[in-house]
């Protein structure tokens, strides 16, 4: 069982907490058993599995699974997991597994996707994906100015989503946006000072929403590439809603449309 934190092995994961290290080894940080699961669903490349005694003892199978993908797997004492994991009461496992040298492109028609500009919080990026994933988005597009996708929070905030939904990351969203209305999709801006709100409009055709930044919203740039700006009311002196929870209500109001339920 390894047992040092000097390990050069938990040396080089605990490094995966930044993006610097992240980088430079092309690695992700897997934490938790859930995230694990997901990983081994979809068969992503593992490469390092680390659990407790204890975790291994509860979880035999997935621990057969993990470790026919992985390069290496570890027994660790719990002190050393510690060590690796960012959490502040990781649950047993931590694995590392192999980082995309570039994100994904997404399909080339999307009926339903998110654009994000700036967003700063990994757990709000992380809900937004796994949200995106559960109200049938085919894909989000991610300014390059935003949180790192590969945030070890963000992985686990998507609850495995992560691995699912085609996402891209941006150095030029209005282009993303042309792109998108030059293949017919309606381009829908969220904004607080709109006339419509976010229920007026018909999200049965194919819809891009714009989602901004948590304290600056939308830019002026990327909003006046729109064809419809909408609203989400907000009673008496609440000033804005959390952005994840933004897109969860126009998201679903989308999925609502689409699936034929009444007003």
């Amino acid at each position: 069982m390894l047992s040092s934190i000097q390990n050069p092995l938990v040396k080089s994961i605990k490094k995966l907490h930044n993006s610097k290290g992240r980088r430079e080894q092309q690695l992700l940080l897997l934490e938790g058993t859930h995230l694990l699961a997901e990983a081994c669903a979809v068969d992503y490349p593992l490469v390092t599995v680390c659990c407790t005694p204890e975790w291994l003892q509860t979880h035999p199978e997935l621990w057969q699974d993990a470790t026919s993908k992985c390069q290496r797997s570890e027994v660790v004492s719990s002190s050393v997991l510690k060590a690796i994991a960012t959490t502040v009461q990781p649950d047993g496992v931590v694995a590392t597994a192999a980082r995309p040298s570039r994100w994904a492109s997404l399909p080339s028609t999307v009926s339903l996707g998110l654009a994000l500009e700036r967003i700063q919080d990994p757990g709000n990026l992380g809900t937004m994906i796994r949200t995106a994933a559960a109200a049938g988005a085919e894909g989000l597009w991610l300014s390059q100015d935003s949180v790192d996708l590969d945030n070890p929070k963000v992985l686990r905030s998507s609850a495995g989503q992560w691995f699912r939904l085609p996402i891209a990351v941006s150095p030029d969203l209005p282009e993303v946006i042309c792109k998108c209305r030059a293949k017919n999709m309606q381009i829908v801006a969220t904004l607080p000072d709109a006339t419509l709100n976010y229920w007026d409009i018909d999200w049965r055709v194919p819809s891009l929403i714009l989602l901004g930044n948590e304290a600056a919203g939308l830019s002026d740039n990327l909003a006046v590439l729109a064809d419809r700006q909408v609203r989400i009311p907000l009673w008496r002196e609440v000033e804005s809603l959390n952005v994840a929870i933004a897109a969860a209500v126009i998201l679903y109001e989308a999925q609502r449309q689409r699936l034929g339920m009444g007003g």
